[in-house]
């Protein structure tokens, strides 16, 4: 095996892999418990959008067909909902598609790429398989500190990626801010803006990105529709860029990278406005249910505006995490980010997030 690894590249020998949230299928294996309740990977407990749903399954009897390549009337909904042109628009097999091949195009091994400590994983991982320097800024109160990411910034500098809102820590920047922060980058620097919890939030200072774009030729916007759409089985998202930029992504995206199935699915959900109304809404109450349950028990967290809760045991969260297991409810220890004392849990169904704080009381006693 050490021979293989040897002809490897050499920043694919160095990574780890991605470490996805426990399947329940997994957990009730290896513990031998039923109805346990996952709230580990930020998925929608409202479900999917009917409309995705049953346009997903029209398409059911079509799937010896290959899918349009270039999601044609995905493009053309996705233009009109945001008010830009299709071909700015970019499809991928979830976000985390896009973001790879912005970095694709974009970055060579010898080029840095700027990311915040506490930042999503898949901006490490892709800066590591291309063997491209890695310039990670220290956070404040685990937020992006954006003062010390301009600072960073070199004429080796190519790409910049900032969640906002973050996973995992659910902090968030405010539009001024923020655009000041890409008025004042150089255009040789790429930055990537990653909202793909945009839908859940409601801060009133909270920026809309897309409709900077005319103003920043070098700024790349992506969301998707694994959260608030309630997709995440079938993979789907995009970027909104300069169609320049967008010409370049397309050159190194795979063919036929989105199926027809999720095309349908998310042509469709983007319409449900009722949908979405009703996965804000459960999200604000379920939020509200955690942070007053977690205040009960005395438990520190990281204000969010996702639909996850960042929560501060103060001790090591690796062993309270086991015992949630065998209590039957998945949650998120996050050491790989850099939190050794955080736990991350998803909101819920209101039943799901009674079973959570009950379950975290009863481990938090012991």
């Amino acid at each position: 095996m050490k021979k293989f690894q040897l002809l490897a590249a050499p920043g694919v020998r160095a990574l780890t892999p991605y470490l996805p949230g426990k399947p329940i299928e997994e957990l009730e294996r290896e513990y031998g418990i039923f109805g346990a309740v996952k709230l580990a990977s930020n998925e929608n407990p409202l479900g999917p959008s009917p409309l995705g749903l049953a346009a997903a399954k029209n398409v059911l009897s079509g799937i010896a067909r290959y899918p349009d390549g270039g999601g044609f009337s995905l493009r053309r909904a996705l233009a009109k909902k945001l008010g830009v042109q299709p071909e700015t628009i970019t499809l991928g097999n979830g976000s985390n598609d896009v973001l790879e091949l912005i970095a694709r195009a974009f970055v060579t091994s010898e080029d840095e790429v700027i990311y915040s400590a506490h930042a999503f994983a898949v901006y490490p991982m892709i800066t590591q398989a291309l063997n491209a320097k890695a310039v990670v800024t220290p956070a404040v109160n685990f937020a992006h500190d954006l003062n010390a990411m301009a600072n960073a910034v070199t004429s080796n500098t190519r790409l910049v990626f900032i969640a906002n809102p973050n996973n995992p820590t659910g902090t968030w920047l405010p539009a001024k801010v923020l655009n000041q922060f890409i008025s004042n980058l150089p255009l040789h620097v790429i930055v990537v803006i990653d909202e793909a919890y945009y839908e859940y939030v409601t801060e009133p200072n909270y920026p809309d990105s897309v409709k900077w774009l005319s103003d920043y030729p070098n700024l790349v916007v992506t969301r998707t529709f694994s959260k608030a759409y309630g997709l995440a089985g079938l993979r789907v998202g995009y970027a909104v860029s300069h169609h320049e930029v967008a010409d370049l992504l397309n050159r190194v995206r795979q063919p036929f990278n989105v199926n027809n199935i999720a095309l349908a699915a998310a042509t469709a959900a983007l319409e449900d406005e009722e949908h979405l109304k009703k996965t804000r809404t459960m999200n604000q109450m379920g939020m509200a249910q955690i942070i007053a349950g977690l205040n009960v028990l005395g438990v520190g967290y990281l204000p969010s505006v996702a639909n996850f809760v960042t929560i501060d045991l103060g001790r090591p969260a690796a062993p309270i995490h086991e015992l949630l297991l065998r209590l039957g409810v998945i949650a998120r220890p996050i050491a790989n980010y850099g939190m050794p004392n955080h736990l991350r849990v998803t909101i819920g169904s209101a039943e799901e997030n009674v079973r959570f704080l009950e379950s975290l009381s009863k481990v938090l006693k012991r």
